[in-house]
């Protein structure tokens, strides 16, 4: 299959502009044979912190079915993440989620929150490790961003064999070597490909009101740590071929869940 990351510059509180370029990512997508897109974290609203969360679900949830309408119109899968409604009482969640073709396949909610950006002001984390689904495409799976850092967020997935992680980030470019490090390790722990969304542009981040440089560098991992594709900086797909037949092999041959002993690393 043809898999990309759909990177461009996430325009804060401005819902129809960055819907306009997902519409025309995807539509591109389609258009190049691609069949599962991931987009960069936020992809509607990106962080804005302006006291109203309730009003930005609902712009949020209006964007994300458009995309889903999208997904089933031009026969793709597609992943990212925006404001999803919490709780009665809490705050809203950062939520990944993944349509397959119209259905809704997939939704996790951000499990670690970025404290620098005062992320926790404005949502509530999740609760729960992601889940590994059947999709039209293989095992699928994924995180939010941040939850890179933190391999045991994951241990559900490599436990449940995702073949396919997506990762919809805002990962800054200050830290952009630790980026490109996680997504290898992660393809490599997981013998499995990971397709990971980081958007381009300047933004002011949070209520901290941090303004960070993000340098588009998706990227596309292989199971052995090969990567097949990078972004370089600006708008546009960032594609590879994934042939699910490769983790299939490399698990074979080595067979970590099967060598794996917990009662001694507990």
């Amino acid at each position: 299959m043809r898999a990309a990351a759909f990177q461009f510059d996430v325009r804060r509180g401005d819902v129809a502009a960055n819907l306009a370029a997902v519409e025309r990512g995807l539509r591109a997508a389609a258009a190049d044979a691609v069949e599962l897109v991931v987009l960069p974290e936020m992809w509607p609203t990106s962080f804005v912190a302006d006291g109203d969360e309730a009003g930005w679900v609902r712009e949020s949830a209006a964007a994300v079915e458009r995309v889903g309408e999208l997904s089933r119109e031009l026969g793709l899968v597609v992943a990212g993440s925006a404001f999803g409604a919490g709780p009665q009482g809490e705050k809203p969640r950062n939520r990944l989620t993944v349509f397959a073709r119209g259905e809704r396949l997939l939704a996790h909610d951000k499990l670690h929150l970025f404290s620098p950006t005062a992320e926790d002001e404005t949502f509530s984390a999740g609760e729960r490790p992601p889940a590994t689904v059947e999709s039209p495409l293989g095992k699928l799976s994924g995180c939010v961003c941040y939850d890179l850092r933190f391999a045991v967020a994951l241990r559900a997935p490599f436990l449940a064999g995702a073949e396919i992680l997506v990762v919809p980030a805002q990962w800054p470019a200050p830290r952009a070597s630790h980026f490109a490090a996680l997504v290898a390790g992660r393809a490599v722990e997981h013998q499995a490909f990971v397709v990971a969304a980081n958007r381009t542009g300047t933004d002011v981040v949070g209520r901290r009101r941090l303004e960070l440089v993000f340098p588009g560098n998706s990227r596309i991992v292989g199971p052995d740590g090969v990567v097949l594709a990078e972004g370089r900086g600006s708008e546009g797909l960032v594609a590879a071929e994934l042939d699910l037949e490769v983790v299939r092999r490399l698990r074979r041959a080595v067979p970590v869940r099967r060598d794996e002993r917990p009662e001694a690393c507990a």
